[in-house]
C-alpha cells in the first residue's frame, strides 16, 4: 500500500505529497460540473484532500483551471500547500519568446490571485524546438530570471518526446521535470529521461499513468493511447496487464497509478479529476493493496524497449 503523505522531495527538498491533483480538463462544461469542479479545488484548498499539490496551466480549459483555482485560494495559500503553474506559448501564432513567457506569467499570476508559486515550468517546448527555447534573451533565461526575482521557488520544464526531454534535462539549469504517457504499465520509455532527472536531484512528476484513458479499463479508450491510435507492442502489454488485473481482481486504474506511485524514479504522479468522487477512487486505487506476486508479473510483461510512443 502506497503511503500518501508528503515528503521533501528534489534538491529543494519541496514537500510534495505522492499524488498531485491536474486540471488539465477542467474546462468549462454544464453548470453541475462546474460546481463539481469548484467544490474539487475548495476541497484541496482548505486542506481536505490527500494531496498537497495541485497542477495547472496558462491554458488548460482555456485558462479556467486557473480562474478555479484563484475562486478557491481566495488570495491566500494554505499551510503545507503546493501550487504549480506553466508559461505557454500564444497559440495563434506559436509565440514562445521571453516576452510572451512573462504575459503568460502575469496572466497566471492574476487568474489564481497569487504573487508567486511555489514551481514554474515551460510548458510543451516541443512545439518550437529546443535550440529555440534555450537561446541567449529565450524563454529559458526568461524562466530562470522569474526563479531568480522570487516569483517561483524553483522551476521545470514540462513536455513529452523524451529525447528532447532529456536534452533539457541535461543543462542542468531545472529543479523539476514532467513528462505524460511515457512511463506506465504499457510504455517505459521515459525511464532513462528520469534516471537523469534523479542523477541531478531533480523533482520527477509523472503525469498521465493511464495512458490517456486505455489503462482505466474504460472500453470508451479501446484501441488509443496518449491520444493517438495504440501500437501492436502497447497495445500486447495493455491486453496482458489487463489479464493480470481480472485474474488478481484488483481494478486495473489501481495497478497503472500504483505502478507510477510506487516507483523510485517518481516523487508525484499528476492525475486528473473534476469531482471529488473521481477523486477519492483515485485514493482508494492508491492505497489498495497489491501482493508482490502481481507486481512480479506485470514487471516479467513490461513492453521492449523501443516500442514507445516516441519509437519511430
Amino acid at each position: 500500500m502506497v503511503s500518501l503523505d508528503p515528503r521533501p522531495v528534489g534538491a529543494l527538498a519541496l514537500p510534495l505529497s505522492p499524488l498531485t491533483l491536474g486540471t488539465s480538463g477542467w474546462s468549462p462544461r454544464s453548470a453541475a460540473e462546474n460546481e463539481a469542479t469548484d467544490a474539487l479545488a475548495a476541497s484541496w484548498a482548505a486542506g481536505r484532500l490527500a494531496t498537497n499539490v495541485i497542477d495547472t496551466s496558462n491554458i488548460y480549459g482555456d485558462s479556467h483551471s486557473e480562474e478555479v483555482i484563484g475562486r478557491a485560494l481566495a488570495g491566500t495559500v494554505g499551510p503545507g500547500l503546493v501550487v504549480q503553474t506553466k508559461l505557454d506559448r500564444d497559440l495563434e501564432r506559436n509565440d514562445f519568446s521571453a516576452a510572451q513567457m512573462e504575459r503568460s506569467l502575469r496572466q497566471s499570476l492574476d487568474r489564481l490571485g497569487l504573487d508567486s508559486v511555489d514551481v514554474l515550468f515551460l510548458h510543451d517546448p516541443e512545439n518550437v524546438g529546443f535550440d529555440s527555447v534555450m537561446e541567449q534573451g529565450g524563454a529559458v533565461d526568461a524562466l530562470v530570471a522569474m526563479r531568480d526575482r522570487g516569483v517561483t521557488r524553483a522551476i521545470g520544464i514540462s513536455g513529452g518526446p523524451v529525447a528532447m526531454m532529456r536534452r533539457f534535462v541535461e543543462t542542468g539549469i531545472f529543479d523539476a521535470v514532467i513528462n505524460h504517457n511515457r512511463f506506465t504499465l504499457a510504455d517505459r520509455s521515459a525511464t532513462s529521461l528520469y534516471q537523469a532527472a534523479r542523477d541531478r536531484n531533480m523533482i520527477v512528476q509523472n503525469a498521465a499513468p493511464f495512458g490517456a484513458g486505455i489503462l482505466t479499463g474504460d472500453p470508451r479508450f479501446a484501441g488509443s493511447y496518449a491520444y493517438g491510435p495504440i501500437r501492436p507492442a502497447t497495445q500486447a502489454a495493455v491486453d496482458a496487464a489487463t489479464r493480470i488485473a481480472a485474474e488478481a481482481g484488483i481494478p486495473l486504474a489501481a495497478l497503472a497509478l500504483q505502478f507510477s506511485l510506487r516507483h523510485p524514479l517518481v516523487d508525484t504522479t499528476v492525475v486528473g479529476v473534476r469531482t471529488r468522487e473521481r477523486f477519492d477512487e483515485a485514493v482508494a486505487h492508491a492505497t489498495l493493496e497489491v501482493p508482490d506476486a502481481v507486481w512480479a508479473e506485470l514487471e516479467s510483461i513490461q513492453p521492449p524497449a523501443g516500442t514507445g510512443i516516441d519509437a519511430g
